[in-house]
């Protein structure tokens, strides 16, 4: 079990002893300043870890100077450490505040007489060029350079220039003409030439200076045909038009002709690498014609090698536009069958071909085809793409070398792509693989468990039939006890667990526990029992987790798997619920509760500050609030069987306005359940809010956790609106928007349960409302009880975000000014306004933008009066309160913003900062800091002096009096 202590001790950083910033900086300067070149050494290059852990200007402003001191001053071989030290740390260069003397210091040594030490300088310059790119003095030292006699020095100066090229317009422009004519020179030699080539891919910053770097490239590739230059060249050209962009098509010409006509294989080589880029790039830029030219080279290639990869550009161009492109302008479309197009040809040919990939890519192309193009004369495809992946699949499902297994992948991935396209294909695909499971290596046997997990999550084409062969496949493995065959179990496990979300027979429960018990550890226990969690098995996750309780070291471990078996055992109680018995439903209902409330106790316990399970404490209390919820609910629904009302019902509440008197008889009982029945609407309404509010908080969660909270908000919307529509308002309720999207695509058999489950609700309340009017109050309870057992007999599936956390961001802030003491507050004249500062970096863990990416940061700045000094005065309401927003847009995960605020009321005053994130898809999530500081509005003195004069009775001048500070308002 202690490799489960990953989900929890994740990125603590235990055993390194923790230095506020001050201390940890003075620690290195200590260093910096020793006698002995070795310590300065390790000094500096233990800065990249300092600027990571405290990533705010101030310091980085303080340790750069440091370092520039050192560079100043130091040996060549500090220089070297101070510059690898700045590349390495080139995303916090912005944060320098001091840029003038930083620059300056380091400048200073490109007047040394020593040309090691001037190289170093400029290759220092080079790699600050985003934060001085229109410095002239270093772009006239860099030309300067590039006619030294010391190749070291050019060198350097080549680096420099290609950084500042990159960066500065006005640099491209001067050096261009400077650089072609060194190119073109006599007296350079071949080598220098080929490091002055890639310089050209940065001078794209308008056409004009592309245009003439294109035609400077155009020559050199006549002029000098050795293999070297050709390839330096075209590749430097590709990378031209890759970033202006206007002359893609006609390079891509270029690439082609060059793959043609051009001999040498390294060229070819060159140019299908090239081809492959433009294609990841712009793959609308591709005609017809250029796709056919492409298929044309490699049909009549006899190279393997060659083959590969140029099937590798055109199976990247068949997942994008360019394969509806060549299919729909093709000449003479009508006439032609999609068999006779060159590019089915070659993938048909390729398919088994002797050579794993070029088989790989081949079916990946006629897969492609097949998904993303619906023609009629495609479709015969459909098949040869089948009979292709199941070639592949017996080829590399028997060896165990890297190539087949990569090769495995590829074809299992174009599996379940064809299957989600065409469902139709499902059975075969299934059944090939199911028959090939048997004889396979384990590597491929993980692999091929993956894809049938995946398939049969879209869709339910695993029989039961199928789960003999499972169990038998079980039983043989569980004999073996190394590390893959562990991976193994837990693989096979995770699809019999898919095969039967409804129920697992005892029998099938028992091979798994015994198997678990004869040839596994606790880690791989753990895995089945997780992902049966996610699948609804509950009652087996609670017998898997309560073996575990006992292996573990440490309390929160222990705390953690009790709260978990638990929570299985409070799904597995509603299980039992039957329709129609009602008082069983709240006996289940009840006990499951009780579980839920001994689990969250131990999930609080599980908390630690490093990792507080603040999510999944979050979503274990909706579910709690949630189920009570559902059994008030049909407590009212009883309450009212007990109190029906009379005929006259409805004829009373229309003459007298209140519509909830139609609910019972009008008296106080009544009343009362027909208000509870209200108070049941909007607490399911709240429930639905704070649903909405997990989710916007839930930044890093993977697609299926965000879905499983969605169908929890849907859930109780759909019964917040079933109450209204049978029993509140049955007029004004509106079906339209609560109509369910019957072409999404679900993705998992709870999706599907849940969505039935939604439409049977919805069409029950619909049927009742349009036949009966009003719709009589035991139809009313019946459905409502009937709606909320059906809910709840769908297991809940607890899904991967609950147990792991793929992705981690967090937002660190830092306020300026701000107090030593947190408690202290800051001193402001309430005649002057606060700048207040606001800095924060982007943290992320080690899969950054796995599931979405940060946009920008949304800061919000909100202030309150806490208790108040001083007399009243009669003060505009809007400089009583402060109330900002701001959006900025985080470069290199730092940002920074000011905001003014106005604290004319005398007193102290609560001023919280809270921010949330804005991702590339336009979403709001709320994943905070939340920071507040304090701030004390003090009478500034001439008021005071004023005010204390006017108590003596003293009047004040009429130049005071004009200069009052409340004269303005």
């Amino acid at each position: 079990m202690a490799a489960s202590a990953k989900s929890f001790l994740a990125d603590a950083g235990y055993g390194e002893q923790e230095l506020d910033a001050n201390s940890a900086l003075m620690e290195l300067d200590k260093g910096l300043r020793s006698g002995k070149l070795g310590e300065q050494c390790e000094a500096v290059v233990r800065f990249p870890r300092l600027f990571q852990k405290y990533p705010f200007p101030i310091l980085i402003n303080s340790a750069f100077l440091k370092l520039a001191d050192v560079f100043r001053v130091g040996n060549n071989f500090l220089r070297l450490c101070v510059l690898k030290v700045t590349q390495q740390s080139e995303k916090h260069l912005e944060k320098i505040l001091n840029v003038d003397e930083f620059v300056k210091r380091v400048f200073s040594v490109i007047h040394s007489n020593d040309p090691v030490a001037r190289a170093i300088t400029l290759r220092m310059l080079g790699s600050m060029a985003s934060i001085i790119p229109e410095r002239k003095n270093a772009h006239h030292s860099i030309r300067q350079s590039l006619d030294s006699h010391d190749n070291v020095e050019v060198e350097a100066a080549i680096f420099a220039a290609a950084n500042f090229s990159a960066q500065s317009k006005d640099f491209a422009v001067g050096i261009c003409n400077k650089i072609s004519e060194m190119i073109q020179g006599l007296a350079t030699p071949v080598d220098l030439k080929l490091k002055l080539i890639p310089i050209l891919q940065h001078m794209h910053h308008d056409a004009s200076l592309a245009s003439s770097s294109r035609q400077l490239l155009q020559q050199l590739v006549t002029s000098y045909p050795s293999t070297k230059m050709v390839i330096v060249t075209l590749h430097t050209f590709t990378l031209l038009a890759a970033s202006s962009l206007v002359d893609i098509p006609k390079q891509i010409q270029l690439l082609l002709q060059y793959l043609k006509n051009d001999p040498r294989k390294a060229v070819k080589r060159l140019a299908i690498q090239d081809l492959k880029l433009l294609a990841n790039k712009t793959p609308h830029t591709w005609s017809r014609e250029n796709i056919q030219a492409l298929c044309e080279s490699a049909l009549n290639t006899p190279y393997d090698s060659l083959k590969m990869g140029m099937l590798s550009v055109l199976s990247t161009l068949s997942g994008t536009i360019a394969i509806k492109q060549y299919f729909s302008s093709a000449p003479g479309a009508a006439a032609t069958t999609a068999r006779s197009f060159d590019l089915v040809k070659l993938a048909q040919e390729c398919c088994y071909h002797n050579n794993r990939g070029i088989a790989a890519h081949g079916v990946r192309i006629l897969t492609n085809i097949s998904a993303s193009c619906q023609e009629k004369d495609l479709l015969p495809l459909e098949q040869d793409a089948v009979f292709g992946l199941e070639a592949l699949l017996v080829l590399c499902s028997q060896d165990d070398s890297p190539g087949a297994q990569a090769t495995l992948k590829i074809t299992l991935t174009c599996m379940v792509k064809l299957v989600k396209c065409r469902p139709h294909l499902s059975q075969s695909v299934v059944e090939s693989l199911l028959t090939q499971l048997h004889s396979a290596q384990d590597n491929a046997r993980i692999l091929m468990c993956h894809c049938l997990a995946a398939i049969a999550m879209q869709l339910p084409v695993l029989a039961d039939g199928m789960l003999g062969d499972l169990m038998d496949l079980y039983k043989l493995i569980g004999q073996s006890a190394t590390d893959k065959k562990q991976e193994l179990l837990v693989s096979l496990a995770t699809v019999i667990f898919v095969s039967s979300q409804k129920a697992l027979s005892t029998e099938v429960k028992t091979v798994i526990k015994q198997q678990l018990e004869n040839a596994s550890n606790g880690w791989t226990a753990y895995r089945i029992a997780r992902q049966a969690s996610r699948m609804g098995n509950h009652d087996m996750a609670r017998e898997l987790y309560q073996s575990l309780l006992t292996q573990v070291a440490s309390e929160h471990f222990y705390f953690w798997l009790n709260s978990l078996k638990e929570f299985s055992h409070a799904e597995q109680c509603l299980t039992g619920l039957q329709e129609d018995n009602y008082s069983s439903a709240l006996s289940c209902i009840a006990e499951a509760l009780k579980s839920y409330h001994k689990g969250i106790a131990s999930l609080t316990a599980a908390s630690t500050p490093l990792n507080p399970l603040s999510f999944q404490c979050g979503f274990v209390k909706l579910r709690i609030d949630l189920l009570q919820a559902f059994s008030q609910l049909i407590c009212t629904c009883n309450s009212l069987k007990t109190s029906p009302p009379p005929a006259i019902a409805t004829t009373i509440a229309m003459t007298s306005g209140n519509d909830l008197q139609r609910c019972g008889r009008i008296s106080n009982q009544a009343l009362t359940l027909s208000l509870q029945m209200k108070h049941s609407m909007e607490e399911f309404r709240n429930l639905a809010t704070r649903y909405g509010d997990l989710y916007q908080s839930s930044f890093d969660a993977d697609s299926a956790t965000l879905r499983n909270v969605e169908l929890q908000q849907q859930s109780c919307l759909l019964i917040s609106h079933a109450i209204e529509a049978l029993i509140l308002d049955p007029e004004s309720a509106s079906f339209q928007e609560y109509s369910s999207n019957g072409t999404a695509h679900v993705e998992s058999e709870y999706e599907r349960r849940m969505m039935s489950v939604f439409n049977h609700v919805l069409e029950e309340v619909e049927s009742l409302n349009r036949k009966y009017a009003p719709v009589s109050y035991l139809a009313s309870n019946t459905c409502l009880c009937n709606a909320v057992i059906a809910l709840l007999k769908v297991p809940l599936s607890f899904q991967r975000y609950f147990f792991q956390k793929l992705q981690s961001t967090s937002i660190k802030l830092a306020l300026s000014p701000s107090p030593r003491n947190p408690a202290e507050p800051i001193a402001v004249q309430n005649n002057q306004q606060l700048a207040l500062k606001v800095e924060g970096v982007v943290q992320h863990g080690s899969k950054p933008g796995l599931f979405r990416k940060i946009q920008s940061v949304c800061l919000n700045v909100s202030s309150v009066l806490q208790s108040k000094s001083g007399q009243d005065y009669k003060i505009p309401i809007d400089n009583m309160t402060n109330e900002m927003e701001q959006r900025v847009e985080p470069h290199n995960d730092y940002f920074s913003t000011q905001f003014l605020l106005n604290f004319v009321i005398l007193g102290t005053h609560n001023i919280t900062v809270e921010s949330s994130v804005i991702d590339s898809n336009g979403i709001v999530w709320k994943t905070g800091p939340k920071t507040t500081i304090f701030v004390k509005s003090l009478e500034d003195p001439y008021s005071q002096q004023v005010r204390l004069q006017q108590q003596q009775g003293q009047p004040p001048s009429q130049q005071q009096q004009q200069r009052t500070a409340y004269s303005r308002f």
